[in-house]
């Protein structure tokens, strides 16, 4: 079987969406379904940049032009798409090929992908999906008129599209019985596991708190920054690491500078995979505060399968990947984020608690060898009921 599999971005980029097309890649490379051996090619925008494509145990074609792209899709038993990419939806409905959408986002139901409103920097209510489409317009005005009204009409033929292709897999229940889209099926992102669990850590006071993440608006970060000076305030000693890079960075370093947060909070910027292993050695707790944008929280479900103690905003797919392992409160609520942060403080023995119980969820539910064989069970039925009415 040719299994196609289209991804706007790939390596050497590094993200969620770019791990899941390249775990999804390897995994399936050399796997069968029925009597037929996969052969998986990436198609990818991204392009190389130095980075050796036959390290890889499946062929990489970068920046395809039109013939030759629509070339690819024709070629192909079966097309896999990281996200709903218009013109490969659009070839792929054309071609009539099977073709199944991974959801990583809410391109499908929110013009910026992001379900989150913009100008009170607060969850979307579903204002597209409402119908209240003034309101669209008015959350992504900061981009200029042309560019609103431009991510806002490609919603309809991008939503429009999805509901005719052969399959969409949503990363969470909760993001499925959001987008309501016909065909679907919820498919957890797989991570990697490694052995042995983190309990038992002798964890050195003053306790690390760590943020691990793009630095933008939607994490929610400054929500991070203000309870830290709370507790400061209250003459709670602790240390925050802020990993990533994004464009909010110069602005969260200023206002941690603004709150007096310059003894106990440190933005590392980008670093390496295995740089960030070592950097959350000695971390008590990973806090993810994001307002929105979270379609399944990778972030979160690599770090339970370490056994490390997750606080996380109580948004729907947070919770649901978290589960009862970790600790909540409510998305932009500052008060109810410091009293997570005291909590462990002041009771450090649930770091090992509920961090144990976070790699039992992730070995159950996010093992890598799941997450490939639920996506060839899905490549078989899909294959086997073509055709049928």
């Amino acid at each position: 079987m040719k299994l196609l599999i289209y991804a706007v971005e790939f390596l050497p980029s590094v993200g969620g969406a770019q791990a899941l097309a390249l775990a999804l890649a390897r995994g399936l490379a050399g796997r069968s379904v029925g009597r037929d051996d996969i052969e998986v090619t990436v198609v990818t925008k991204r392009a190389a940049d130095g980075f050796d494509d036959r390290t890889l145990p499946f062929r990489v074609v970068r920046r395809p032009g039109l013939m030759e792209l629509v070339r690819l899709l024709r070629g192909a038993d079966l097309i896999h798409l990281a996200g709903p990419c218009l013109l490969p939806m659009l070839f792929g409905w054309l071609l009539r090929k099977p073709v199944v959408v991974e959801h990583h986002g809410f391109q499908a139901i929110c013009p910026n992908g992001q379900l989150l409103f913009e100008p009170t920097q607060t969850p979307c209510p579903g204002h597209f999906m409402a119908g209240r489409h003034r309101e669209c317009l008015r959350c992504n005005a900061k981009l200029g008129t042309l560019a609103s009204w431009k991510m806002w009409l490609l919603t309809f033929p991008r939503r429009w599209l999805c509901r005719q292709v052969a399959g969409n897999v949503a990363l969470t229940r909760w993001l499925a019985k959001l987008l309501e889209l016909p065909r679907a099926n919820t498919v957890y992102i797989g991570v990697a596991a490694r052995p042995g669990s983190l309990a038992g850590r002798m964890l050195r006071p003053p306790l690390t708190f760590a943020y691990v993440g793009r630095l933008v608006s939607s994490k929610g970060v400054e929500i991070l920054l203000q309870a830290a000076h709370r507790m400061k305030v209250r003459g709670l000693a602790f240390r925050l690491k802020i990993i990533g890079e994004g464009p909010q960075r110069r602005s969260l370093e200023e206002q941690a500078e603004n709150l007096q947060l310059g003894d106990c909070a440190s933005f590392l910027g980008y670093l390496p995979s295995n740089t960030v292993e070592e950097t959350l050695a000695e971390a008590a707790a990973i806090v993810m505060p994001s307002l929105s944008g979270e379609s399944f929280g990778l972030v979160a479900a690599e770090n339970m399968m370490q056994g490390r103690l997750l606080i996380v905003s109580d948004l729907g797919a947070l919770a649901e990947v978290v589960g009862p392992t970790g600790l909540k409160f409510l998305p932009g609520d500052v008060e109810g984020l410091s009293a997570c942060l005291e909590q462990v403080l002041n009771s450090p023995r649930i770091v090992d608690e509920l961090g144990q119980r976070a790699r039992n969820r992730a070995l159950e539910f996010f093992a890598e060898g799941r997450m490939i064989d639920d996506h060839v069970t899905l490549y078989r039925n899909l294959l086997s009921n073509r055709g049928r009415p």
